[in-house]
This record gives structure tokens, sequence and C-alpha cells, in this order.
């Protein structure tokens, strides 16, 4: 298969072509991105998710199907899902392998199978008509639900799925993640809160932000339980630390235009996120406060959510807009 994989710098450009492998290479500064290019015309991938075994899966919202990249070969299959046209938007790597991802058209969640490639489709509740982004705790998928102002969860076993109205009318539930301590985090992007779900009763906390203007869109935990979150309307990246309740901000390099969106933390506990309108990749280190950047090669890229893969250290980006996948390699 042809890949195209990119180095870049926020400073220069300067390419190298290496024809025997399909590669161009980039003079870098330390923070750099690879892309793949996606073969499939007009692809247009939201979200990744990467399992234990460095496989990194993506959702081709555009075409319906769900994308497989192999690393190492630069491979790539994707698999039709069941419902044409349903739109698939988040994805998730269970603990047992299995790839779940949102139906966000078809008000369906889906598993599929990566021994099979098989997928099986679960409808979820018409009141909940767009799921939008899963996440998999204790066996039980989790499921934020945007334009209905809900989330839900899904016990697979069974085949029940139970939904729940955020307390806030028009929150607009986006970002959703596991925390530390068992509960679960949620970006009510419409509003300036944050929601903490607990994960047994599966009520809802709403934390709010101290800036009437903030509108957080994806979050991230990291192992202390902090929450960080990007406020994309601001253009800041902020923290909550739920131990103490202090917030902390910091405005992104690009300015308060700059629509901070999707966002990681990497093993060695920087923090990782995009600025939407410059397509520019942005790691913050907690320890010095220093940010440090990197422009995306292909120009008109949207980074709407990545995945981390800690074991190999790299954090992987969903390109939305230019049809490819991105790596930052952090070792």
């Amino acid at each position: 298969m042809p890949e195209a994989a990119v180095l870049s710098s926020n400073a220069r450009r300067l390419a190298i072509s290496l024809p025997s492998i399909g590669l161009i290479a980039v003079a870098t500064a330390p923070l750099a991105v690879v892309e793949y290019q996606i073969p499939r015309e007009r692809a247009f991938p939201h979200d990744p998710a990467v399992g234990k075994d460095g496989i990194v899966w993506y959702t081709d919202q555009a075409n319906s199907f769900i994308g497989r990249l192999d690393p190492a070969t630069g491979k790539i299959t994707d698999y039709p899902t069941p419902t044409p046209g349903s739109a698939p938007h988040g994805i998730v790597v269970a603990p047992d392998g299995g790839v779940w991802y949102t139906a966000q058209r078809a008000g369906k969640l889906g598993r599929l199978d990566p021994a099979t490639g098989k997928i099986h489709e679960y409808a979820v509740p018409s009141a909940a008509r767009d799921p939008h982004t899963p996440l998999v705790r204790n066996g039980m998928v989790w499921f934020t639900v945007q334009q209905s102002n809900m989330y839900g969860r899904l016990d697979p076993s069974t085949n029940d799925v139970k939904v729940w109205s955020v307390p806030t009318a028009r929150a607009l539930p986006y970002g959703m993640v596991n925390a530390p301590d068992g509960s679960i985090w949620v970006a009510l992007f419409g509003t300036n809160k944050l929601g903490r779900i607990d994960a047994r009763s599966g009520e809802m906390r709403e934390i709010v932000l101290p800036e009437s203007g903030a509108r957080p869109r994806r979050l991230a935990v990291d192992p202390a339980g902090t929450v960080w979150y990007s406020d994309y309307a601001r253009g800041y990246l902020g923290s909550y630390t739920p131990k103490t309740g202090a917030f902390k901000e910091w405005l992104s390099p690009g300015g308060g235009r700059s629509a901070p969106y999707g966002i990681a933390i990497g093993p060695e506990g920087r923090v990782f996120y995009n600025e939407a309108r410059s397509g520019t990749m942005v790691a913050f280190d907690p320890k010095s406060g220093k940010m440090e950047t990197a422009g995306i090669p292909t120009r008109g890229a949207i980074v709407r959510n990545m995945a981390v893969d800690s074991t190999r250290g790299r954090v992987w980006l969903a390109l939305s807009g230019t049809g490819r996948i991105g790596k930052i390699d952090l070792k």
C-alpha cells in the first residue's frame, strides 16, 4: 500500500524523498508529526484508538468505515459498518481487544472483533439519537450523546442500555474519559462546566469552571487525578484538581482564537493538544510550564481526538480534513 509519512516542525519543512519505502522525511525539532495517508477517497478520520498490540484503529466518518493501521508495515485495512451511512464517530479499544465505536447518525454502538473483522451493532434508546464518544470501564461501554444532552451505559452481556440526562440543559456532553479513582469525567461543551459521573450509580455532579465563557471540548486525566481540558472557545489549556478544587489555565501559543481541541497525556507526563485553527500541535510540560509547538505537515488538518500508546511511546492523531493519520514519537 502506498504510504506517505511526513515529519514536521513549526520552524521549517525541508523535505527529503525516500522513494524506496514511500516515505518523506523532514528536518525537525524534537516535537514532530508523521503522517500516514489513508488510501480511501474522501476519507475523514474522526477519532483514533490504539490497542495493546500497537495496532491503530480509527473511524472514517464520511465513508462509514472502521479503519485499521499497522504501524510496522503501513498497511491500512477498513471494514464497512453494517448500517450504511452510520457516520462512526468515537472509538475505543477494550481490554479484551474488542473495538467499540459510536454510530452517530444511526443511533447505535458497534463492536468490531479484530480476529474476524465482523461487527455487531447495538441499538440505543431513540431519545439518545446521536451517540458521540465511547469509553469502556469494567466491561461496560459508556458514551456521551451530544445533541440529545445525555450520556449512557451499555452492558454487552445483556444488551441493556441505560441513559441519563445531563442536569444542565443544552450542555452538549462531548469528550469522556476514565479517571484513576473509578469516576468518569465529561466535557460539557455547551456550557462552562465539567461533569463527574459516579460509575456505580450513573449520577453526574457538575463542576463550574471559573470563566463563564469557557467551553471545554475534550478531556484527559493524569495518574494523579488532575483533569486537563481544552477550552475551545477561549484558547486556553486548563486543569482542575478534584482533591483541592483548584483551577489553573494557560493561554495557548496561538492565542485566544486558536481553538484547542483534541487532548491527551503522554507517558512522560506532557499534555498534548491541537490548535484547530492553526494546524499546530502543542506539548505542555506541567513541571516547567513550557510549551513546545509543531505544525502538522499537511495544511487543513484538525485533530479532534488523540490516542496514546504508552508501551511504544507514541501519540496517535486523527487528521480530519486531510485524510491522514498522524503519529508523534516520544522516544
